[in-house]
């Protein structure tokens, strides 16, 4: 006699029940267990060495990570860097990092197979430190996906393949340790943190998920020492995939300029604004004749929608700007004043000069030459400053007539951190005028003598308090 059939089904239920819930601790051994061989034999072939020879006049400092390993000659000698980076498609296009190749004479792309092929620069992108090259391989090539790193979580792991101190091929792997990390490389910063070894040589190198696709481009690492401590960054590829897009393209980036200085919302901005959501940025400063001024954009409007998207802070207005359609009309939602208020505002180029300078229409790149050989950016007493150019006035909209060195960052819990920001301009320490990093240093240095504790007054023109001093302590 057979079983009823209700009690079948509900073996049936009772047998798909405890599969549901064995089959992640399942999958979850077999991964312990079996490793990645499969996954990095399917991947490794598409990611490649880069080999780039420079023609040097004389020594210099060979620079840390992000650069890729690099060998030192004599003065006037070849110099090779090793770098890595990763095939996108079949005919041979390769994606790396722009400080990879930047300086280089000749650049060769090395297979895992040991193939070898001389290597064109499609584009490159200083900003984002994303460089696409060429090679004519005489067959198809095996190639990986750009997939979508706004998909990756917290805690997913993540593995890396690269060429670290010239070991082609090798692999690490770790996991996500944080999402939309800013460390101050770039206005368009945004990387994934991650915590699989990156050393130098890794540069340029993919990021995968456990799906085969890659998520980021490996950039750089946070260490006392130059090699892993386990603090990894890599462009996500929701800033890669329109960076190698444009310049496939049109050989270059064509970014959207809209012509403001943009903040963070605080409290009192929200209040005064009548903006009681979550996020938004506010508009500090209008170029005078830029598109935000053409439009009716003010000082004080608080930004919270961007062509239909929801703008979560000031970075990601700036690379909703930069990613927009030049020529493209663009309804940017504000608040003002309580009053919610839509104005369409056309979108212009943005003119951007080697080295990821940033300048409105009419500049080139011979306004940003020194002929000196002088540093134009240092840290001192706990703030990252820079010497003014165009393309700095231009990012944080300082007036020709101010002179000094602008403020790029400052240290978490340096004791500047509550009175300086991003963009103030430094025009005095010690009562000293200053508008070099060599002058800072020297006012610095002289502050330094017997090693005593000490401390500097720091004169700054800010959008609020114009000429407002203050005494800082010498970290």
């Amino acid at each position: 006699m057979s079983p009823p059939k209700t009690s079948f089904l509900g073996l049936l239920a009772a047998f798909a029940l405890i599969a549901l819930f064995a089959a992640p601790a399942g999958a979850q051994v077999r991964h312990a267990s079996e490793g990645y061989a499969d996954l990095v034999e399917r991947l490794s072939p598409a990611v490649v060495n880069i080999a780039t020879r420079q023609r040097v006049a004389g020594m210099t400092d060979m620079p840390q990570l992000p650069r890729g390993g690099a060998g030192q000659g004599q003065a006037e000698a070849a110099v090779t860097s090793l770098g890595s980076g990763f095939i996108i498609s079949a005919n041979g296009v390769v994606v790396t990092n722009n400080h990879v190749i930047e300086a280089a004479d000749a650049i060769e792309v090395i297979l895992q197979n040991g193939q070898r092929f001389e290597a064109a620069v499609v584009g490159r992108d200083p900003a984002t430190d994303i460089a696409v090259l060429r090679i004519a391989p005489a067959a198809p090539l095996p190639f990986v996906n750009l997939g979508d790193s706004d998909t990756a979580r917290v805690g997913d792991i993540v593995l890396a393949i690269g060429n670290p101190f010239g070991l082609g091929g090798s692999l690490s792997v770790g996991v996500v340790s944080a999402r939309n990390r800013n460390i101050e490389a770039g206005r368009y910063d945004d990387f994934i943190q991650t915590d699989a070894a990156i050393n130098r040589g890794n540069s340029g190198g993919p990021l995968f998920d456990m799906s085969g696709d890659v998520i980021g481009v490996n950039t750089a690492i946070l260490s006392p020492t130059g090699s892993s401590v386990g603090i990894g960054f890599a462009t996500p590829t929701s800033i890669v995939r329109p960076v190698v897009d444009q310049l496939l393209r049109f050989g270059e980036i064509r970014r959207g300029w809209l012509g403001v200085r943009l903040a963070n919302v605080t409290a009192e901005i929200a209040s005064r604004s009548g903006w009681r959501g979550a996020g938004g940025a506010v508009i500090t400063r209008v170029t005078p004749g830029g598109p935000a001024e053409r439009a009716g954009l003010r000082a004080g409007d608080v930004v919270i929608r961007f062509a239909g998207r929801e703008v979560a802070d000031s970075r990601a207005l700036t690379r909703m700007v930069g990613e927009s359609v030049v020529g493209e009309a663009v309804a940017v939602e504000i608040m003002r004043n309580g009053r919610q208020l839509n104005i369409a505002a056309n979108i212009e180029r943005l003119i951007e000069a080697e080295g990821g300078a940033r300048i409105a229409s009419g500049g080139t790149a011979e306004h940003f030459r020194r002929d000196d050989g002088g540093p134009r950016s240092g840290r001192i007493f706990g703030i990252a400053l820079s010497e003014l150019d165009p393309s700095l006035r231009e990012e944080f909209q300082i007036e020709p007539s101010v002179r000094g060195l602008v403020v790029l960052n400052v240290d978490v819990g340096a004791a500047n951190g509550a009175v300086l920001r991003a963009g103030d301009v430094i025009e005095a320490m010690g009562f000293e005028r200053v508008d070099t990093i060599a002058g800072a240093r020297d006012v610095a240095g002289r502050a330094a003598i017997g090693k005593a504790p000490s401390s500097s007054v720091f004169c700054a023109t800010a959008l609020s308090r114009i000429g407002a001093c203050w005494r800082a302590l010498r970290d």
